[in-house]
């Protein structure tokens, strides 16, 4: 039996438009399922906000994300996680980079590291911080 995670983004009303900008990013399949899609609506105003989506692409990306209700808590932190998105290549992890940094604040620019070809910190404009990296023999 294999396990597999598989990073969850909470948002308060962007999980649409944060899925449609990492799929315009990474490529692959956005799904998504609308809290009146699933017969769920608790607040009419959140009736088209998604309740359950992602990205899955062919290279090995995935991500989830959804929209927290306004009748639950939510406070999106400063550094509560990071989406760490390991590549082969600097070519690879270069292109991710050029757009995951459009509307971005970079935290640590692309560049060579200690124990990465490359390596780079950034929160994207929906306050999700990406740590991209170019996998080393020490990182494996």
């Amino acid at each position: 039996m294999a396990v597999k995670s598989v990073t969850h983004l909470n948002f308060r009303g962007d999980a649409r438009a944060a899925l449609e900008f990492y799929q315009s990013v990474f490529g692959g399949h956005l799904a998504a399922v609308t809290y009146k899609d699933a017969g769920n609506v608790q607040d009419p105003a959140e009736a088209d906000q998604v309740m359950w989506g992602q990205v899955l692409a062919d290279n090995g990306f995935h991500v989830m994300a959804y929209d927290v209700p306004s009748g639950l808590p939510w406070n999106q932190g400063e550094n509560s996680f990071f989406v760490s998105v390991r590549g082969e290549t600097a070519q690879e992890i270069t292109a991710y980079w050029e757009k995951l940094s459009v509307g971005a604040t970079v935290v640590q620019p692309l560049a060579p590291a200690q124990w990465a070809p490359l390596y780079g910190m950034l929160r994207d404009g929906f306050g999700v911080v990406w740590v991209l990296d170019v996998v080393s023999e020490y990182g494996g």
